[in-house]
């Protein structure tokens, strides 16, 4: 009989309770919880004791109701309780769920960690050696020749602010306890608290990394806090203040948390520099000089678009677990910031920030001229050179050196992936005990902090040497990490640039990096010289446009150089065009008045090192363009071989290729098309909008509507059945090694079989596709597109059989431009008292005696429509689809104004012969067809 006095051993539970899920480790295991449904967990948890302690962690709570949360979130007292809120359950439900069960014999060290993070407390935690700089308030001279490149911490920069009484948990608490802030980004939703929900949460809460107001739209909701604060004399210069509103990226932010909440590693957006300022409690700062990645932190690179992700242990858990793994000369630099201390972070440096009880912070972002060519290379194409400047030369394989970096970018651990649109290399720093020289893996530095790898320089010039001269910008993926959109940034160098004029070496060198410039300019300039054009102004040598090519604005003239898609899609993009204006004139469409003179077009291209150039109007075939390796169609001898049926089949073709492929796919990267059109007098709505009267908005509306129906009332060229019908039949399958699925298009008329198989082929790729497109798309919605999307696209048709016994479509087939838009339409003011009282069109411009808005007697000017511009996307299609981006962008779904444009349209949208037609369901109502064209 075994002695009372000795404890019977536990037994290990784990084996039985997970059984084959015991070789399993417990991470691993808490990873894939996280991806089942709240039900299913809740379903989990039943099946052994083991499970039901895994099942019901809070972090794993944390994690499933922050997926599925959205909008504003209320806190219901712990992270189970909240999630099973949403999910809506019975009421026994909910209140069974707070009487836990206890086990004993199941240790599991990686769950302790956990807790032990989730209930540690921060009191004592400033233990650093203070190895930021400390000074006063110094002068802009002095910080820009001292402090520009180092971290820094001020005092007295904030002494003046009414924050530094105001911005208290109490008072703001007063003030806007019912004002919604937004949380630190958790899920792919936007998620916001109450102030005085998010006060009551941080009081009971026992999180790892708790939520944390990080609001950058604090000034639209809560407009007193702006009044609260000014921008430092050291930080005015900022030069994205010249984008207004939507187009400026997000620069300031609020920032709100408790003790354990912060930021993880980081790199700041697009190189930017930031300051931060302190109003409440303190932070604990770490800091890595450019190029040097921390212990445990991983740098995702992609291959296709240059998006940099980083993976990182909460701040928390890397000052707990890592920290205490570095050795003294690998520790980065750190500071514990006060209340009233502003923080200086330069551009690129990484840095990682932990609040040691309840903080309460404002922070921005900004460009000035110390940094502005590194953000301007971090907009580049490319990722080679984005992986440099976050993790030095690590982000290069070992041959890529000898020669400067030409070899594409590898992290220490190559990674392949199976999804072919999105290649990654990545730059990981393991622990300590896992490598087995840790100063060269972990990019180790000196005590001056430079990289183990002595070659590698936070230089413009030397960061420069990494860019991918192969990238086009107008040709590659935009990083979806990027801070702004590629429009935006070409508006930002181009507004610069006017505004600026004495930053304009400065901002050419920027403008070089981030869309090559110089070489643009290099091209104007011979079509220029060929044309005897005028010699360019200062203010015309910069590309300018929201379009997918480079577009100069000159004295009267235009020059658009045809780029997207590489020179294949390039030439068939001019030759559409041009096929199109020939139209014009010859059935001598009342259109032609309005849209801009062509004034010249050709191809430029290099032979024998020097530039050459070949006008041509889009009839028949080059000899420049003959020689290269394109799949030119059986219709050489028609009229404009690269016309709209041609560039049909070409879209075919390369429905499923990537951006990058097409762009590199036909070899001919140094032949250019060009047009050369007449400018357009007046301004572009865009610019007009919020100045226009509504009298003047309506005759726009009925402009468009009347122009519109010149445009689809116009003949489609012939279509050449033959060649279409050779060609079909002998494409390759999918480049992935798919075969393309049979699409039987025996019933369908020739002229539409072309339109069928393109949008078969593109469904192959749309989930792709648009969560590479990404915001504003949202995810939910692109997990069901697969379930929207007609199996067989001839259900769309409406086929029919005439008295003849010919299959006929009852949907109209015309020419369609798709995408005009409030920047594609221009206008020019008249007086507002000589305003013709019929279509503005027929209004002419009063151009003598105004001046600013005015005419010579002080009378306000009316604006009219005079012109469409940018046919670069013309194709042939349905018309209901010119009516989506007018509706949507010029409208904004002002239902008077689609009125007024249908009634002067004059024709049916949708001219169907019903008795013909399927007769209902969805393929054909009107509103399928309208959301499709979206997909």
């Amino acid at each position: 009989m075994q002695n009372s006095d000795q404890a019977l051993p536990v037994k290990d539970r784990r084996p039985d309770a997970l059984g084959d899920l015991k070789i399993i480790p417990d991470e691993i295991i808490c990873s894939i919880l996280e991806h089942l449904t709240p039900r299913d967990v809740g379903r989990l948890a039943c099946v052994s004791s083991v499970m039901y302690i895994f099942c019901n962690e809070e972090p794993l709570w944390m994690s499933l109701c922050l997926k599925k949360a959205s909008g504003v979130l209320q806190y219901k007292g712990s992270w189970k309780k909240t999630a099973l809120h949403l999910e809506d359950p019975p009421i026994e439900y909910d209140e069974s769920c707070t009487r836990l069960l206890h086990f004993d014999g199941f240790y599991s060290p990686f769950l302790y960690r956990r807790y032990y993070r989730c209930h540690t407390v921060l009191d004592g935690f400033s233990f650093d050696s203070q190895l930021v700089k400390r000074k006063k308030i110094v002068t802009r001279e002095e910080f820009d020749r001292e402090c520009a490149e180092e971290p820094i911490l001020l005092s007295g920069l904030a002494d003046t602010w009414p924050a530094r009484n105001t911005w208290t948990i109490d008072q703001l608490l007063t003030r806007y306890g019912d004002t919604a802030f937004r949380i630190s980004q958790r899920s792919v939703r936007s998620i916001s608290m109450k102030f005085k929900d998010y006060v009551a949460y941080m009081n009971v809460q026992h999180d790892e990394d708790p939520l944390y107001i990080f609001d950058y739209k604090f000034g639209e909701n809560a407009q007193g806090l702006l009044e609260d604060y000014r921008v430092p004399d050291l930080f005015q210069e900022d030069l994205f203040n010249v984008l207004d509103g939507d187009m400026r990226p997000s620069y300031r932010w609020v920032i709100i948390g408790p003790q354990r909440s912060g930021a993880s590693w980081h790199v700041d957006p697009a190189l930017t520099s930031a300051w931060n300022t302190l109003l409440c409690g303190r932070k604990r700062w770490a800091l890595y000089p450019p190029g040097r990645v921390p212990l445990g932190v991983t740098v995702h690179v992609n291959e296709d678009d240059g998006d940099v992700n980083i993976e990182t242990p909460s701040s928390l858990e890397w000052w707990l677990d890592f920290y205490p793994l570095l050795a003294d000369d690998d520790k980065p630099i750190e500071c514990t910031q006060l209340p009233g201390e502003t923080i200086v972070v330069p551009s690129g440096w990484w840095h990682c920030v932990l609040n040691l009880e309840t903080t309460i912070a404002v922070t921005q972002n900004f460009v000035n001229s110390k940094n502005f060519e590194f953000v301007c290379l971090d907009f580049a194409p490319g990722y080679r050179h984005k992986g440099v400047c976050r993790a030095g030369l690590l982000a290069l394989e070992e041959e890529s050196l000898e020669g400067g970096g030409k070899n594409t970018s590898a992290g220490d651990h190559d990674m392949s992936y199976p999804d072919l649109t999105r290649k990654e290399k990545r730059v990981r720093v393991n622990r300590c005990g896992e490598i087995q020289n840790h100063e060269e893996d972990t990019n180790g530095a000196s005590k001056n902090y430079n990289s183990s790898k002595q070659d590698f320089s936070y230089d413009i010039n030397f960061l420069a040497k990494f860019l991918d001269e192969d990238r086009d910008h107008y040709n590659f993926p935009w990083s979806s990490g990027n801070c702004t959109g590629k429009r935006e940034m070409r508006e930002w160098l181009y507004k610069l640039w006017v505004g600026k004029p004495e930053m304009r070496e400065l901002i050419w060198k920027g403008a070089c990096l981030a869309l090559n410039a110089g070489k643009w300019l290099e091209l104007l300039e011979e079509i220029c010289n060929f044309h005897k054009l005028p010699t360019l102004t200062a203010e015309e040598k910069l590309p300018v446009g929201n379009g997918s090519n480079p577009v100069y604005l000159m004295a009267d003239c235009v020059v658009k150089i045809f780029v997207e898609g590489g020179f294949e899609s390039s030439i068939y993009g001019l030759g559409t065009e041009l096929e199109f204006y020939s139209l014009l004139a010859k059935v001598n469409s009342p259109l032609k008045n309005y849209i801009p003179d062509v004034l010249a077009s050709g191809i430029l291209y290099v032979e024998n090192g020097s530039y050459t150039i070949v006008p041509w109007d889009g009839k028949g075939v080059l000899d420049v363009i003959g020689k290269c390796n394109l799949t030119l169609l059986n219709c050489k001898q028609e009229e404009f071989p690269f016309g709209i049926w041609s560039k049909k089949q070409f879209e075919y073709r390369s429905a499923w290729m990537s951006v990058s492929k097409l762009s590199t796919s036909d070899g001919c990267n140094r032949i250019w098309p060009y047009i050369i059109t007449k400018r357009c007098k007046g301004k572009m709505f865009a610019q007009l909008r919020d100045a226009l009267s509504g009298e003047d908005v309506l005759n726009l509306a009925s402009f468009l509507g009347e122009q519109l129906r010149n445009l689809h009332l116009l003949p489609c060229p012939p279509f050449n059945e033959s060649s279409l019908s050779d060609k079909l039949k002998t494409e390759p399958p999918f480049n992935n090694g798919f075969v393309e699925d049979v699409v039987d298009t025996s019933s369908v008329p020739a002229e539409w079989e072309i339109f069928i198989r393109t949008l078969a082929r593109k469904k192959k790729n749309l989930v792709n596709r648009l969560t590479a497109w990404g915001h504003p798309i949202p995810k939910a919605l692109i997990d069901k597109v697969d379930e929207y999307i007609p199996d067989d696209f001839v259900k769309l048709l409406d086929i029919y059989q005439d008295e003849n016994g010919l299959n006929k479509v009852c949907k109209p087939c015309s020419w369609i431009h798709s995408d005009i838009m409030d920047d594609n339409v221009y206008m020019e003011p008249c007086c507002a008292s000589s305003r013709s009282n019929g279509n503005a069109a027929d209004t002419g411009p009063m151009v003598n005696g105004s001046t600013n808005g005015y005419d010579e007697f002080g009378e306000a000017k009316s604006w009219h429509c005079s012109h469409i511009i940018d046919f670069s996307n013309l194709s042939i299609g349905d018309p209901i689809y010119d009516v989506i981006p007018i509706h949507l962008d010029i409208f904004r779904g002002d239902s008077s104004l689609f009125k007024q444009f249908l009634e002067s349209y004059k024709l049916p949208l949708v001219r169907r012969m019903q008795q013909h037609g399927s007769g209902g369901g969805k393929f054909s109502r009107l509103s399928y067809h309208v959301l499709l064209h979206f997909a």
